[in-house]
């Protein structure tokens, strides 16, 4: 397991740190204004990117660029909605989405305010429906800003900080433990699953307001 994870570290380190950093950056925008993330979950780019730091300097920057990719992104995601919303809600793409979905989006807005723009970070589907469905809401955007900041903060630190911690590790290591690899792969299922468990009890709890 070792040659094999080396080699896809290797991968992703060999790609130029600013354009590692500013596609990280790109994708998380994409993510939420046009509801990629639908299909290509942030998760995956910024766990991906944050493999390949191999200083502090990198470190700051991969979190600055996701950070301002991630607030941009919401920030195009309520323009969108402002102006287009309906649009895109009869659209195609807004009927795949199922107007269930929608609806539950609505629903979670007019009920929890603030508090369901910074939840709906760390939840499927609505994390990507939210700035849309609050472009179209009375929400004005300063207050939908001021919540959409510190979960697009601590989302992105947390990601950022395990894989580049979980990469850091193997690098030290790999050289004197064969066994290496699966204390990486351990590592990024723990955390995985204890995202999920967090994401299950998140909606478990607010599914009401949804309803």
């Amino acid at each position: 397991m070792n040659d094999v994870l080396t080699w896809i570290l290797e991968t992703v380190s060999s790609v130029d740190p600013v354009l590692r950093t500013a596609l990280a950056g790109l994708a998380m925008m994409l993510e939420t204004s046009f509801l990629v993330g639908l299909i290509v979950p942030g998760d995956t780019v910024v766990i991906v990117a944050s493999t390949g730091v191999a200083n502090p300097v990198e470190y700051f920057s991969l979190m600055i660029a996701v950070i301002c990719g991630a607030v941009i992104g919401e920030s195009l995601g309520f323009a969108l909605g402002h102006h287009f919303g309906p649009y895109i809600r009869r659209s195609r793409l807004g009927r795949r989405i199922g107007e269930a979905n929608w609806v539950r989006a609505e629903n979670y807005l007019n009920r929890r305010g603030g508090v369901a723009v910074f939840i709906s970070r760390f939840l499927p589907v609505l994390h990507s429906l939210i700035p849309l469905t609050v472009g179209m809401s009375a929400m004005r955007y300063r207050t939908f800003i001021a919540w959409t900041v510190p979960a697009c903060v601590l989302w992105s630190a947390a990601y950022i900080s395990v894989g580049s911690a979980a990469a850091g590790t193997y690098r030290e290591v790999s050289g004197q433990l064969h066994t290496a690899g699966y204390f990486f792969v351990g590592i990024i299922i723990a955390f995985i699953v204890a995202v999920m468990l967090v994401k299950k009890w998140l909606h478990r709890r607010e599914s009401r307001h949804m309803s």
